[in-house]
């Protein structure tokens, strides 16, 4: 719903789903935003994703949920198996339908961005512009980008990944002032490498779990290898597939460089795939006769759709100075084993959207308010998702702590596993200035403060177009 008070001038750093999505949000209120994408091009990679009821209110309220519908593959179960292909006692996610009204559905991820890129105008997107320098004003942030270009705006919200030029930069001057916390001073480190991709079209006579309408989430945990793998259909009649390694030891991005500086070998890019998919090719995979190996899914997947990712995991201390805020993995970046990544970068989008709808000016007094009532929402919950993702991300490690939430998982009472499935529900807030979705299910979703508060705005506006 428009209205014709002052709205501030909002610049997006990124164009991922995070960044994509507050767009979406902002285009709906008629804030004028920028989104300054580093690449020239957008290619979204990766495999698949799950999204499910902390989100799928908000899709309705954009009017994409019947298409979520039409592109995901419902799931219910993932099914585990030990490196003989012996079945484990699987997961159950139906029960979160009761409690919330909505299920799971496996969507990959590229058709997912595009179905939030439809929602965003090509003209509020620029590409080829890498942020190399960023300063601030008394009334102005200013954003010089690797093109020699300038943008000027209210706010920077720096949504440009786990390793956010953004938030390098904002560090960097805290950290000047004396003001940065010792953990956000330290590296963002991880113990797990990850091999992700999906096949081409595959034909459903030859594969026949493609047919199952319920997508087949097939995982298999190594008896003695510090690997764990799964694989999952999706409604184009692919194969995704993820391959996690367990390092054992923490590094870092900078280490890496560092080590790559002096000469040792390439650890990311096509080489460092490929290199990866020698080392697993002979792992057995849960489909068909018990005959297939990752070796076959791998040559039914074309090399540019397959890459190698670090699974950094921490969520930082620090998320806004001055006109500067950050979102999604800028700020906190999960274990995708819990699926909650991609959930909390747009509860993110979901909270700053909403404060922003209902700032009454956009003086900076207004706008650190509002940085602060972001904040106070959204780092808690994604501190509950990251302790969450850990206890998943554990079940496939294979390290006595592994053992442990295995044997957790595969032992727990229904009646205890769908207490602890509620809880990883409850965060389900809307869009406060779009006509709410009736909350369904018997678990109640915790309170958003952001969609309160926009909401008592929305409702005061349109009392007062009414009586105009």
């Amino acid at each position: 719903m428009s209205n014709n008070r002052n709205r501030p001038t909002v610049l997006i750093a990124g164009a991922g789903l995070g960044g994509l999505m507050l767009g979406a949000l902002l285009e709906r209120q008629n804030v004028p935003y920028t989104i300054l994408e580093r690449a020239p091009a957008v290619k979204p990679l990766g495999s698949a994703m799950t999204v499910g009821p902390v989100l799928l209110a908000i899709f309705q309220q954009l009017g994409i949920y019947d298409d979520l519908l039409a592109v995901g593959k419902y799931m219910t179960h993932i099914r585990m198996h030990n490196e003989s292909l012996q079945p484990l006692k699987p997961t159950d996610y139906t029960p979160v339908e009761e409690q919330t009204g909505y299920g799971f559905y496996v969507v990959a991820r590229p058709v997912l961005y595009e179905l939030i890129l439809k929602l965003v105008p090509p003209r509020r997107i620029l590409f080829g512009k890498k942020v190399v320098s960023i300063s601030e004003t008394d009334n102005k942030v200013i954003v010089k980008t690797s093109d020699n270009t300038t943008h000027e705006g209210d706010i920077l919200v720096g949504a440009d990944g786990a390793h956010s030029t953004v938030r390098q930069h904002m560090y960097k001057v805290l950290r000047t002032e004396g003001n940065l916390p010792k953990s956000d001073q330290e590296d963002l480190t991880f113990s797990c490498t990850c091999l992700v991709g999906q096949t081409r079209v595959l034909d459903p006579e030859e594969f026949t779990l493609l047919k199952k309408p319920v997508c087949q989430f097939l995982s298999v945990m190594s008896d003695d290898k510090p690997y764990s793998w799964a694989t999952f259909t999706t409604s184009e009649n692919k194969l995704a597939f993820m391959v996690v390694n367990y390092l054992g030891t923490k590094s870092s991005k900078a280490a890496i460089e560092r080590r790559q500086d002096e000469g040792e070998k390439e650890e990311w890019g096509p080489f460092a795939a490929q290199a990866m998919c020698e080392v697993t090719s002979k792992f057995p995979v849960p489909i068909g006769d018990g005959t297939m190996t990752l070796g076959d899914i791998y040559d039914l997947t074309p090399e540019d759709m397959i890459s190698k990712v670090m699974l950094e995991e921490k969520v930082f201390e620090t998320w806004y100075s001055g006109r500067i805020v950050l979102l999604g993995d800028s700020c906190h970046k999960l274990n995708p084993a819990g699926g909650q990544g991609a959930a909390n970068a747009f509860h993110d989008a979901v909270a700053l959207a909403n404060l922003l709808y209902a700032m009454p000016t956009t003086t900076f007094q207004d706008i650190t308010q509002i940085f602060a009532e972001y904040y106070a929402e959204r780092q808690p919950a994604a501190k509950e998702s990251f302790e969450n993702s850990q206890l998943f991300g554990k079940i496939m490690d294979r390290g006595i702590g592994g053992v442990i939430a295995l044997f957790f998982v595969t032992h727990t009472p229904f009646w205890l596993w769908k207490i602890l499935l509620g809880k990883t529900v409850r965060f389900r807030p809307q869009i406060g200035y779009i006509q709410a979705i009736p909350a369904l299910g018997s678990v109640s979703p915790a309170v958003s403060p952001s969609t309160e508060k926009a909401r008592v705005m929305f409702e005061r506006l349109q009392e007062q177009s009414a009586a105009v």
